[in-house]
């Protein structure tokens, strides 16, 4: 899921604005204003963005069978091959919605930005790893390693939950913010002694000979769930369209099951990876069917439900400076156009 650069986190903090954007394949265009916002209330395409995590490839798999076009809902996928793009993105109004963490949509709303989940993907069960190399074999090995991870994200988040757990911090490592594309480049090729990296770059970092995953995601169940999360002023404008969206989401993952042979073959050209290794990815990412999504949304106890999970992760947020100050909840979730969706489906 999800590439980044610790500098650009500085700056969303900092300014909100975005920092680069240049890792996309497509462009996101420029800051909408007052006029732009009112177009799109009226039938622009709605501008959503998705990065490379295989709880989002679905998404590939939407727009090659023209399934939004089907629902009737105008939709421009951006994709990002580079996460913290498509997060700079969205702070600085390039996009109408994004594919997010809840850690990252956390810091966004921390920062300012008013940021509502519409659809909960998946958890993370294991595609977000700490790979090591084969003198490391506990976390207390980390102790005066070289750990590099992208800065201020989903990875360098995981890193510091199983440092806290061994009773170790960031000082007690060598940390090494950089790109996770190039976080895993370099750890194959011998330059760190360990990496946070998610799929389907940890494939890149287990080429690695002696490498191994010293700890991932599934150990940390529920504090890593994927969402699309969109502006709320957007949500409150085009809710004919959010619902839309929302049903394609569904719909796809129907059409998968179904397909699953031709839609795996999709989603592994997007990721850029043979079948057969895409294939080994997909028991890492727990995808919600839309029933599991509606109790995520409305169960009040970690680790299912997400309010519950934010309330936690908030904190973990502050205590590690990730964030400035906390995320306001009370309007981070939005189950209305899943409970919709399943009223109209028998759910």
């Amino acid at each position: 899921m999800r590439r980044r650069t610790g500098a650009c986190v500085v700056a969303l903090l900092a300014v909100l604005s975005a920092c680069g954007g240049g890792g996309s394949s497509d462009e996101a265009g420029d800051e909408r204003t007052g006029t732009d916002a009112e177009a799109g209330a009226s039938g622009e395409a709605i501008k959503l963005g998705y990065s490379a995590w295989p709880g989002w490839f679905p998404l590939a798999v939407a727009e090659k069978q023209g399934l939004f076009e089907k629902a009737g809902v105008k939709v421009e996928l951006v994709y990002f091959a580079d996460y913290l793009s498509s997060l700079d993105a969205m702070a600085a109004g390039k996009l109408d919605g994004n594919t997010q963490t809840l850690n990252d949509t956390l810091v966004s709303v921390s920062a300012g930005r008013n940021q509502q989940v519409v659809v909960v993907n998946d958890n993370s069960a294991g595609n977000d790893a700490i790979i090591v190399d084969k003198s490391i074999q506990k976390i207390a090995d980390l102790k005066g390693k070289s750990v590099a991870a992208e800065q201020g994200v989903v990875d360098h988040f995981l890193l510091l939950q199983g440092l806290t757990q061994a009773g170790l911090s960031e000082k007690d490592i060598d940390f090494r913010g950089l790109a996770t594309d190039a976080a895993a480049a370099a750890f194959a090729s011998g330059q760190f002694d360990a990496v946070g990296v998610f799929a389907p770059f940890t494939v890149e970092a287990l080429k690695r000979p002696g490498s191994h995953v010293l700890f991932d995601s599934a150990d940390f169940p529920g504090s890593i769930p994927d969402f699309v999360v969109f502006d709320q002023d957007v949500v409150s404008q085009r809710r004919d369209d959010i619902q839309k969206i929302v049903d394609v989401w569904y719909e796809t993952l129907d059409w998968i099951a179904e397909n699953p042979d031709e839609a795996r073959a999709i989603m592994a050209e997007k990721a850029g990876l043979d079948v057969e290794s895409y294939e080994g990815l997909e028991k890492g990412t727990r995808i919600f069917s839309a029933e599991e999504a509606l109790e995520a949304f409305m169960a009040k106890e970690a680790p299912v439900g997400l309010l519950a999970m934010a309330e936690q992760i908030n904190k973990f947020l502050l205590d590690t400076g990730l964030a400035k100050k906390p995320a306001p909840l009370d309007d981070l979730l939005e189950p209305s156009f899943t409970s919709d969706y399943l009223k109209r489906n028998g759910g």
